[in-house]
């Protein structure tokens, strides 16, 4: 099924792709891409200035909005929202001026990327909030900073400061879905930003990009840790503004699992009709089916039948 009809019918709250990627203006993305090999992109303080100079450039000139963002020596993640259909073009753009600059000065041939950069689309606010403390999280989780909020390469801390400071990265966008954040509140947001990066530091989640399903992973383990925080973010819908676009929450979906699980009627229609709700959403996600087989608590065998059925 299109991927856009998929957002539409509420099925996803996550989109991950490689190649052929989403180019809907106004959804959020988040956008990685590695250096080729075992090379570093970054060698010294002038290569990562110089990557922020030509990221506010495309931010400028291709009406993109960036959330947050963070350079590691070898990758780097962007959380951004193009304004018009271009971010494929907007990215090309950032790579190959960042990779001409970089092996003219360093003397060297060959691609410096690894190929098409990824893109996974953000459609529900609790995993927005995930994805951009992920993002700052990275230096920690490498053992290259302590505390999220001495590495200087990271937007990290226009989220932190006390003051507002101007700058091309719009953090009041992911702090906002943080409750009561609002005007004049935006010290209470960035306590609880500073609270939720502390506690997200301790979760073991893997690396997204040798895994697709880390930060889901990290998704889910938040959930666990402040259910009544991101039950509460669960009902606001700024990943999805300006859309027409209606999206249950992670923590919805994890309950209706949880009913399933507990039917007194396993075999009935109603139950059979949520199986396949709940197998077409993890399917969506990027879930394997012997990972749905096990957290639905049926065989390989019952979800083939379940998709292949009319109920």
């Amino acid at each position: 099924m299109d991927p856009i009809e998929l957002i539409k019918q509420g099925k996803i709250n996550r989109f991950f792709r490689a190649r052929n990627k989403l180019n809907v203006p106004d959804l959020v993305y988040h956008v990685t891409q590695r250096a080729a090999g075992k090379e570093p992109l970054f060698v010294e303080k002038d290569d990562y200035m110089a990557m922020l100079a030509l990221m506010k450039d495309i931010c400028r000139n291709h009406q993109v909005k960036m959330y947050a963002f963070c350079m590691m020596p070898n990758h780097f993640h962007f959380l951004l929202s193009p304004s018009e259909e271009n971010l494929s073009e907007s990215m090309k753009n950032l790579f190959s001026r960042y990779a001409l600059r970089f092996n003219k000065k360093y003397e060297r041939k060959g691609h410096l990327l690894a190929g098409p950069f990824r893109q996974a689309t953000v459609l529900d606010d609790s995993y927005l909030l995930a994805v951009s403390l992920y993002i700052h999280l990275n230096p920690v989780r490498a053992e290259l900073a302590r505390d999220p909020a001495d590495y200087r390469w990271s937007s990290v801390n226009l989220y932190l400061r006390k003051t507002k400071t101007k700058s091309f990265v719009d953090p009041d966008y992911v702090l906002g879905v943080l409750p009561e954040a609002g005007p004049g509140k935006g010290r209470i947001a960035r306590q609880k930003y500073a609270e939720l990066l502390r506690r997200g530091a301790v979760i073991e989640s893997g690396e997204a990009l040798e895994d697709p399903e880390a930060i889901e992973t990290f998704h889910f383990k938040l959930v666990s840790s402040f259910p009544w925080l991101l039950e509460r973010i669960g009902k606001s819908k700024r990943a999805l503004a300006g859309l027409d676009i209606e999206l249950e929450s992670m923590p919805a979906i994890e309950k209706k699992i949880d009913e399933i699980k507990g039917a007194d009627k396993p075999s009935s229609p109603e139950t059979r009709r949520a199986k396949r709700y709940l197998i077409e959403q993890l399917v969506a996600r990027g879930f394997k089916r012997k990972e749905i087989a096990e957290k639905l608590g049926i065989c390989r065998k019952s979800i083939y039948n379940i998709l292949s059925q009319q109920i």
